[in-house]
């Protein structure tokens, strides 16, 4: 029997298979003629309704002329990776594309994105300047055009908390972030200027946890959840580390992020007075 939950990977291939399908010009009936099944199987597929073997997305791809050797391998491997659930990314082994594909696709889907970062100004809020510092500095060995490459796409990341139908986006800072001088003073003035613009935006909410808020349960675990609006999806946490990527999906597994959101919630400034912490810091980098 077909799952009625499908995992993360499972709704990424749908979606791939099914814009090829359209990029291609072909009805889910033709698709079906051409690899010589019913429609049924399509739709199912293309819902996440039915885990499509290899096979079968080879002989798609090949179908709907795709070219690009690299994206039918991807694709296949995402089948494969379909059957688990949750995804554990070998960020040293794997491609930008690979590395942003997955987490820019919830990013794009979620109707609420929640966050919290202790180390970090949170990647939706950081200024250009910002990014091409921090990414800088946290990987050394990195090209010059690849460094710009991903500060392009985080900036262009960002156009979702402006577009006709914006998630709710909350962003959760420890007080560290903002003493953190990434890039220099006038980096860092600029940063703290560009978040609290941001805050104004009615969709988003930030929020500081100070100093004296002492040891929460987010002391040491920056991470973000996902909501989906599909009742089929469940919530979605993020990890990050230096090497590696989690995206957790399973309820046991969610349910202690979930628990320290609302901790963390309250241990942190309100609002209003997180702005103010804010500002009060950043004249600490005025020139002079």
């Amino acid at each position: 029997m077909a799952s009625t939950t499908p995992t993360l990977r499972g709704r990424q291939l749908a979606a791939r298979l099914r814009a090829l399908r359209e990029a291609a010009g072909l009805s889910v009936k033709e698709a079906a003629d051409g690899i010589e099944c019913s429609p049924a199987k399509i739709s199912r597929i293309e819902t996440a309704q039915r885990g499509a073997i290899p096979r079968d997305v080879r002989d798609l791809c090949l179908l709907y002329g795709v070219e690009d050797q690299d994206e039918i391998d991807s694709l296949m491997e995402m089948a494969r990776e379909a059957k688990l659930s949750g995804i554990h990314l070998d960020v040293g082994s794997a491609s930008i594309e690979k590395i942003l594909r997955t987490y820019v696709g919830l990013e794009a889907a979620a109707s609420s994105i929640w966050e919290f970062q202790t180390a970090l100004v949170p990647g939706l809020l950081q200024t250009e300047e910002y990014a091409h510092a921090l990414s800088g500095g946290m990987l050394p060995q990195i090209t010059p055009d690849v460094l710009d490459t991903r500060v392009a796409i985080r900036i262009k990341r960002q156009e979702i908390l402006t577009r006709p139908d914006p998630p709710k986006y909350w962003a959760v800072m420890d007080e560290a972030v903002l003493h953190k001088r990434i890039g220099g003073a006038g980096t860092m003035y600029e940063q703290l200027g560009h978040v609290v613009e941001i805050a104004k935006l009615t969709n988003v909410t930030i929020q500081v946890v100070p100093f004296e808020a002492g040891a929460h349960m987010g002391l040491a675990n920056p991470f973000v959840l996902f909501e989906i609006p599909d009742p089929k999806i469940p919530d979605i946490v993020y990890l990050e580390a230096l090497t590696t990527e989690k995206y957790l999906e399973k309820a046991v597994e969610t349910a202690p992020y979930k628990e320290a959101k609302e901790h963390i919630v309250a241990a942190a400034l309100n609002p209003r007075d997180s702005t103010k912490k804010i500002e009060e810091i950043r004249k600490l980098y005025l020139p002079g």
